[in-house]
């Protein structure tokens, strides 16, 4: 497995656009994600009255326990970033006949598909620690209580998250294997959530309890929608079965399409 993994990072690791999307990408996660409080304060400075009515320091964005869930939702938004790098490592190996040679040197196609499933592990993995070290500097700053019932409290979202940003990743390696060029599929996967936009609104009025097998949807609802709780709404703070094996099994899915069509594929 690490033969594999160590494979494909040598690829990567040469390319300049994998530090260019990958730096772009885990800059971004940290900016967004540490500079709440920041960009409240800015805010308040620039509405007039806003800061007159509402005590900044009192919003409870990086409080414990309600961190990990606004933190996991936010950096949610940008696996698209990491998902385009996922598209061009994939279909440069199409271009470039790399995946040929490496058959001909000795690789099968299962180990070849599995190298960069594994990077996908890493990539994901990467992102949720980020992101938890960023949750657990920003709570010790701004939470009123560091106490562990708090910090450990709603910090199972990590395995949420990890899957929603793996199961995306793993969709980017499918339309990469199906596709195999860069800019066809990286349309393809922006234009993804417009289409299923479009189903979910004819299942809403049809068949809405099929919605939330939707692929992209399954994803998403692993890290629900956390700042309706400050408008007095319930929302659901918990991880839940169905979620993760519906989000799973898509997963499964992409990937096993990934490697139907690379066992069939003349390359």
């Amino acid at each position: 497995m690490l033969h594999l993994l160590r494979i494909d990072l040598k690829k990567l690791l040469h390319y300049r656009t994998f530090w260019i999307v990958c730096g772009l990408y885990f800059v971004t996660l940290t900016v967004v994600t540490a500079s709440g409080m920041e960009f409240l304060k800015w805010l308040a400075r620039t509405v007039g009255g806003f800061g007159g009515h509402i005590n900044i320091n009192r919003i409870p964005l990086y409080h414990f326990p309600d961190v990990w869930l606004n933190l996991y939702y936010i950096s949610g938004l940008f696996k698209i970033v990491i998902g385009i790098l996922v598209v061009i490592s994939v279909t440069n190996e199409f271009q470039y006949r790399t995946v040929r040679q490496n058959v001909i040197d000795g690789m099968s196609r299962t180990e070849f598909l599995m190298s960069k499933v594994l990077t996908n592990v890493v990539l994901a993995s990467a992102s949720a620690l980020l992101i938890t070290l960023i949750g657990l500097v920003t709570g010790f700053i701004y939470s009123p209580s560091s106490a562990l019932e708090f910090m450990l409290t709603d910090v199972e979202f990590v395995i949420a998250y990890f899957l929603e940003v793996f199961g995306y990743l793993s969709l980017a390696l499918m339309l990469g294997v199906l596709v195999q060029r860069a800019g066809l599929t990286i349309v393809l996967l922006m234009t993804l959530p417009l289409l299923e936009l479009i189903v979910r609104e004819h299942l809403d009025d049809y068949l809405p309890m099929a919605i939330p097998f939707l692929p992209l949807e399954s994803l998403r609802n692993l890290v629900p929608m956390p700042f309706e709780r400050y408008a007095f709404q319930e929302i659901r703070d918990y991880l839940t079965a169905a979620s993760l094996a519906i989000a799973a099994a898509w997963t499964a899915v992409f990937n096993g399409v990934s490697y139907l069509k690379l066992k069939r594929s003349d390359l």
